[in-house]
C-alpha cells in the first residue's frame, strides 16, 4: 500500500526517542510528550497532534503491537529502529498505511498472518498478565473485559465551567469564538442502573481535542479541565455556602476549586497535601478562578491532622490509589504499576481513612474517593473502616465505570459521623 500522507522522518525519530524515554528511562508519558512538544515549538498543529497521538497509542497498545510483530514485549529490543518499526505497525493497523522504510513487505506479510491468529486476552487488550488476572478476580471476567475495552479507547476532553465567573451557555459561545467546539456532556446509556439525576451540570466535552490552555477563556479562569466522573465527587459531599470544608488530599486542587464553586466562594476550604509544589499550583489556579476562600496547609505529620480534629462540616478524602480507572488517560501506568504497589496503597488508604476522618465534626460528612474501579480499594476499604468505627455510617456509595459514562472510572462513598 502506498503512503497516503507524507510522514516526516524527524517526527518518527521523536516518537521513537519518546518511547525510549518512557519504557527504558521510566519517565511518565505525559511529561515526555510535553518535553518534545516544547522542544519543537516550530511544529504545526497537525504535526503536534500526530506525535502526541502516536506516542500515547503505541504506549496503550505496547504489548499487543509486540505480539503482532511476533516478539515478546518483556524482552523487546530498545534500539530506536525497533521502536520506529513498532510505531509503523500501529500506524498500519489503525490507519491502513504502510510507511517505508519502517514497515517493509516482509513485515507486512507477517502482520497479515499474525492478525488472523488469536492472542491471549491479556495480549489482545494489552495489559500485563498479573493485572489482567487481578481485574478478573476483582470484577469478574465479563465486566473486566467490557471495562478493558473502554479503557483502551482514547480519553475525551471534559471541561468544568467555573460558575463563579460564567454560565455554561456563555462558555460554549466564548469557546466557539476562539475556534473550539464544545457541548454539554451527557452520560452514555448502559444496562446498569444509573441515577439519571446525578449529572455534572457544569460539564462540557470537546468535539475534538485541542489546546484549550492557550485560550483567553482559560486565562480568564472561566473553566478547568476535569474529567466528567471527577466532576461528580465535589457535589457528592452535599455542601452549601458558609460551610467549613477540608480537602485533605488536595494535590493541585481540581476538586478543591470545584468545592469553592459549589460554596459560591462563601465559607472556608482548608486544602491539605504533603507536597508544597502542588499547593503552590493550587494557589495559582485559585487566583485565576477568582477564589479567595481556600487556605493551603502542608501536612507535617499527625500534628497537622490533630489540630483540625472535629472542625470540618465536610471532608474530602480523594486518596492515593492504583489509578486503574484512569488508564485510558494514563496508559503508561499499566506498565509502571507492580503487584506490590496494591498492598502498599491498601495500607495507606486504611491509615488515611482512619486518621483523617477525625477531622469531621459530629453530624458532619466525609467522602472517600478513588480513581480506581477495584472493590479492594473501594467498597472493601469503606466496609473495613465502618466495622472499626461505629460512630460513622454509610449514607451512599457510587462507582462510575468507564463504559457507563464514557469517562474515567471513579468511586465515591458518602459517610456520616453520627451526632
Amino acid at each position: 500500500m502506498k503512503e497516503k500522507n507524507k510522514i516526516h522522518h524527524v517526527l518518527v525519530d521523536s516518537i521513537a526517542l519518546a518511547l525510549s524515554d518512557i519504557f527504558v528511562a521510566g519517565k511518565y508519558a505525559d511529561k515526555v510528550i510535553e518535553f518534545y512538544l516544547k522542544k519543537n515549538r516550530k511544529w504545526g498543529a497537525r504535526d503536534r497532534r500526530f506525535v502526541a497521538e502516536s506516542i500515547y497509542e503505541v504506549v496503550r497498545w505496547w504489548r499487543y503491537l509486540w505480539w503482532i510483530k511476533g516478539e515478546p514485549s518483556s524482552q523487546a529490543p530498545v534500539e530506536l529502529s525497533s521502536l520506529k518499526s513498532l510505531w509503523a505497525h500501529w500506524w498500519y493497523w489503525k490507519k491502513g498505511e504502510q510507511v517505508s522504510p519502517y514497515l517493509n513487505d516482509a513485515d507486512l506479510l507477517r502482520f497479515r498472518e499474525r492478525i488472523k491468529q488469536k492472542p491471549l486476552p491479556a495480549e489482545l487488550e494489552s495489559v500485563p498478565d498479573w493485572l489482567f488476572e487481578r481485574g478478573e478476580r476483582e470484577l469478574g471476567e465479563s465486566l473486566w473485559m467490557e471495562t478493558l475495552i473502554k479503557l483502551n479507547e482514547p480519553a475525551l476532553v471534559y471541561l468544568r465551567t467555573n460558575t463563579l465567573k460564567t454560565k455554561v451557555s456563555d462558555l460554549i459561545e466564548r469557546l466557539k469564538a476562539e475556534g473550539i467546539e464544545a457541548h454539554r456532556a451527557q452520560a452514555s446509556t448502559s444496562n446498569r442502573d444509573l441515577d439519571p439525576t446525578q449529572q455534572a451540570l457544569e460539564a462540557l466535552v470537546l468535539a475534538e481535542r485541542k489546546n484549550v490552555f492557550a485560550t483567553q477563556a482559560f486565562k480568564e479562569g472561566l473553566f478547568e479541565v476535569q474529567d466528567l466522573s471527577s466532576q461528580h465527587v465535589a457535589p457528592f459531599l452535599n455542601i452549601s455556602p458558609g460551610m467549613r470544608v477540608i480537602d485533605a488530599c488536595a494535590g493541585a486542587g481540581g476538586k478543591t476549586l470545584h468545592l469553592a464553586s459549589l460554596l459560591k466562594n462563601k465559607g472556608k476550604i482548608i486544602a491539605l497535601d504533603i507536597h508544597e509544589w502542588k499547593l503552590k499550583e493550587l494557589r495559582t489556579r485559585a487566583s485565576r478562578n477568582g477564589i479567595d476562600v481556600i487556605e493551603t496547609k502542608l501536612i507535617e505529620g499527625q500534628k497537622t491532622i490533630k489540630r483540625l480534629a472535629a472542625t470540618a462540616d465536610r471532608l474530602l478524602l480523594d486518596v492515593p490509589c492504583s489509578g486503574v480507572g484512569v488508564l485510558r488517560r494514563n496508559p503508561d501506568s499499566k506498565w509502571k504499576l507492580q503487584p506490590a504497589e496494591f498492598e502498599r496503597l491498601a495500607q495507606l488508604q486504611k491509615e488515611i481513612l482512619s486518621s483523617y476522618s477525625r477531622m469531621v465534626k459530629p453530624g458532619g460528612k466525609l467522602v472517600y474517593s478513588t480513581c480506581s474501579i477495584f472493590p479492594s480499594e473501594n467498597e472493601q476499604q469503606v466496609r473495613h473502616f465502618l466495622e472499626g468505627n461505629k460512630e460513622f455510617s454509610l449514607v451512599k456509595q457510587k462507582t462510575f465505570m468507564p463504559q457507563d459514562y464514557n469517562s474515567d472510572g471513579f468511586y465515591m462513598a458518602l459517610i456520616e459521623r453520627n451526632q
